[in-house]
Order: C-alpha cells, then structure tokens, then sequence
C-alpha cells in the first residue's frame, strides 16, 4: 500500500493523460464552477457536502473543471470490492466535515472501465486527488482513518485551500492522562498515536513529557539546582537540573547547560547528554526559536 501523502511522483508529471476526456470549450467563458451539485448532477448531497457519482460523460465538470477552484477527490470503488466498503464510508463522513473544502468524486469502474484505465487502475479501492485540472497525488487500499486525514489535509493545502487543523480527541485523552498524573496511561495513549501517524509532533511532544514527569517526580527542584552547581560535571545531576529548568520555564537555561556538558564529555556520557537534550527538544517543538537556536549550538559542540 503506497504511502498517502503529496509527493512529487509519476501523477505530478503528468503520467495520467486526460486529454481524451476534455471536450473543446464553449465559445464563450463559463462561469467559475463552485463546489456544489449543478442542477440535476448524479449523486446526492450527504450532510451539506456534495458526494457525486461520475461517469465519463460528466467526468470533464464534474471533476476537471471543477477541480480549478475546488480540490476533488476521486474514490475508484465497485459493488463487488469489500475493501471499498470500508474505505468509502470513511471518506464520505470526512467530506461532510470538510464542509464544502472539498468534493469526493466516487466512480464505478465497472460502469466506467475508460477512466479507470486513463488512470491506470489495477487495483481497488484506489483514490486520486485533483487539484487545478490535474492528479497531484494518489494511494490504493484501505489506511487508517488518521493518516487519511493527513492526507486530505495536504491535498487541501496543494489546492491553497486554508486549513484549521482539527482537533484530535485521541490527544486530548492523552492529554487528559497526562495532567491527571496518569503516566502510564498517557504513554499508552501516545505510543497508540504514533503507531497509527508516525512522527506526529503533538504525540512526540507528549511522550516526551511523561518521561520528564517520571524523571522529575519526587526530586526537591532547589536541592537538584544546588547539587548541580556544587557537581559541573555530574552528568546525572546536570541532567535533573536541566529537566528541573524545563519544567520552571528556563528552557533557554537548561539547553545552555546541556551544551556545555556536550563540550565537557566524551564517548558515552557525551552520547547520554546529546540524547537527553534532544529529548527535551521534543517537548517544544521544532518551530520553537529556542530549539533552533539550540540545536545549532549543539551541532557547533559536536562537530
């Protein structure tokens, strides 16, 4: 199963050859196509979001013209496929969110063998994205609900189309877990989460903070500091100092001592620094000015 996310490939190239689909236009300029059923389109408007049938007939409006102001997605699906069964529910619940961003085209391939051809269909379910009259990425089979969404988001994003993150009820409960103490239960629900969308920052970011948790629980903060400066190069108790920093908002503080350590250490106790410090890198993310400043500072220690 490809990996749903835009990517330069063979679609952005223009591999898929629509050219035999699109008729001359008329003489003169229609009107921009809005995302919404024209009178008497195939389909049917679930939730306020068109979800339309296709054929090859209506192929060039409903899904190439339309394209030019409104992303399409296009579901390859059939009767007899049970994966398509799955997917497709999926997709139409999610096009009802997007609340009209963008339109979920569904095309029979049994009824419409041509266009599954043009796009090179050999197995279902198979779903394209359209975006400014052209397949800008695509993915067969089923995938998690959560990487789909990913991956409608970037679709939406190629089509300059402003997208509100959603919120993920799966981060609030970890959250939840998290502020309640529940250690154990919070990195549960964050392994689950990066599990299902790998490298996703918010869970990486909270799974960092429940190792800061434990490693911080039970420590007195002014004894850690004071034996921290009594001890430069303890590196146990540079690093509870430095996770006690983090915790009182001295981020700034505690990635400046661990640099320092990293200039002062060699071999394995340098490599425990280094990791350390990435780890705490974690909790405030890579668009953090403090990170990167601190992680150019670390690279100069390093090498």
């Amino acid at each position: 199963m490809s990996d749903p996310r835009i990517t330069s490939s063979i679609f952005t190239r223009g591999a898929v050859d629509l050219s035999a689909l699109r008729t001359p236009a008329p003489s003169s300029t229609p009107a921009p196509v809005q995302a919404g059923p024209p009178a008497g389109a195939p389909g049917g408007a679930v939730g306020g979001v068109t979800v339309i049938d296709v054929t090859e007939a209506t192929f060039q409006s409903e899904v190439l013209e339309r394209s030019l102001t409104t992303p399409v997605v296009i579901d390859f699906w059939a009767e007899w496929c049970q994966p398509c069964k799955q997917l497709s529910p999926v997709l139409e619940r999610l096009a009802v969110e997007g609340g009209g961003a963008w339109v979920l085209a569904k095309v029979d391939v049994d009824a419409n063998p041509r266009l599954a051809q043009m796009f090179r269909v050999q197995g279902i379910p198979m779903v394209y994205a359209v975006v400014g009259g052209q397949p800008v990425d695509a993915f067969s089979g089923v995938v998690p609900e959560a990487q789909l969404r990913q991956w409608i988001q970037a679709v939406l994003k190629a089509g300059g189309v402003s997208v509100t993150e959603p919120e993920d009820p799966r981060l609030d409960e970890a959250d939840d877990a998290l502020m309640s103490g529940d250690l154990d239960a919070a990195e549960q629900a964050y392994r689950k989460i990066l599990a299902e969308t790998p490298a996703d920052a918010a869970a990486e970011a909270g799974l960092a903070q429940v190792g800061l948790a434990r490693r911080v629980a039970g420590a007195d903060p002014q004894a850690a500091l004071t034996a921290a400066a009594a001890k430069p190069d303890d590196v146990d108790a540079q690093l509870l100092a430095a996770d006690i920093e983090v915790l009182s908002g001295l981020a700034d503080q505690a990635y400046q001592r661990l640099v320092g350590l990293v200039r002062r250490t060699a071999g394995d106790d340098r490599e425990k620094v280094r990791q350390h410090l990435v780890g705490l890198f974690a909790i405030a993310g890579p668009d953090d000015p403090a990170v990167a400043s601190a992680r150019r500072a670390l690279a100069s220690a390093l090498f």
